[in-house]
């Protein structure tokens, strides 16, 4: 079934390449290098809906979704731009079917086997945020082996959200703030928004500068809601199956359109 399931994503990546090279290579055109964003994220979105507009099952819109990723991060290493947070599993998606849920964690196994090697080849740093202690015990090993391998590297960082929260990652932060200042190492005048920052999972990383959010939903999904402050949006009805070079060249060239204002004038 596996085998069967890869023959048919194949033919449907074969005709995507044959008509989104195309135009991508006049979009490439239009794009201006030295104005991308330092710092994208994007909520991963539309495998299942991919799948059954095809009759496929839902497992092969999630793997294809994974054909995706691997472009979108190939596509960053070579336009330079420095951090891809995507998010894979919410701390919201424990309520999907058990089947599903176990499909989704093999498959963040799946992808660091086959991806870790040539991600630590191109310099890519692997990182994480979440409440990864309650990842399954498989998964969490194979995601703790891929920060390790690529600690060092520094061409991009690959962020991966799982089990993670918007809102949980900021009760995190508050709760070893408090702790902070239980134990009388923190007065609270002392609080501010930069040290709330620093307690946050992944507190070097610069804010993302564009959220991208496909498959047509207008809403963030409590994803990085201290992070997107000032934000830039760009949403697409294309579901993530489908976005490749074509709609994150849009997504770029939208995003160099607009002016930033960070509340001024």
């Amino acid at each position: 079934m596996k085998k069967q399931g890869r023959q048919v994503l194949m033919g449907f990546f074969y005709l995507e390449k044959i008509f989104g090279k195309q135009r991508a290579r006049k979009l490439r055109k239009k794009l201006d290098r030295s104005r991308l964003p330092k710092h994208v994220a994007i909520i991963m979105d539309g495998n299942g809906r991919w799948a059954q507009r095809r009759g496929l099952p839902r497992a092969l819109g999630h793997r294809a979704g994974m054909e995706s990723l691997r472009t979108v991060v190939e596509l960053c290493l070579e336009l330079g731009i420095q951090v891809l947070t995507v998010y894979a599993f919410s701390t919201e998606n424990w309520k999907r079917p058990q089947e599903e849920v176990k499909l989704l964690m093999d498959l963040l196994h799946e992808y660091i086997q086959n991806e870790l090697d040539e991600l630590h080849h191109q310099g890519v740093q692997v990182r994480a945020v979440g409440r990864l202690n309650e990842l399954p015990s498989r998964a969490w090993q194979e995601v703790v082996r891929a920060m390790k391998v690529t600690a060092a590297n520094s061409k991009m960082t690959l962020n991966i959200a799982l089990n993670y929260g918007g809102r949980g990652e900021i009760v995190d932060a508050t709760r070893r703030i408090a702790e902070l200042a239980r134990k009388g190492k923190l007065h609270p005048e002392e609080i501010t928004e930069n040290l709330f920052q620093e307690h946050l999972y992944a507190a070097d990383l610069p804010d993302p500068d564009l959220l991208i959010r496909p498959a047509g939903e207008l809403r963030v999904s409590n994803f990085l809601l201290w992070q997107i402050a000032y934000t830039e949006f760009y949403f697409t009805r294309v579901n993530w199956p489908d976005f490749r070079e074509e709609e994150f060249l849009l997504a770029l060239i939208s995003y160099q359109n607009r002016k930033r204002r960070f509340g001024g004038l």
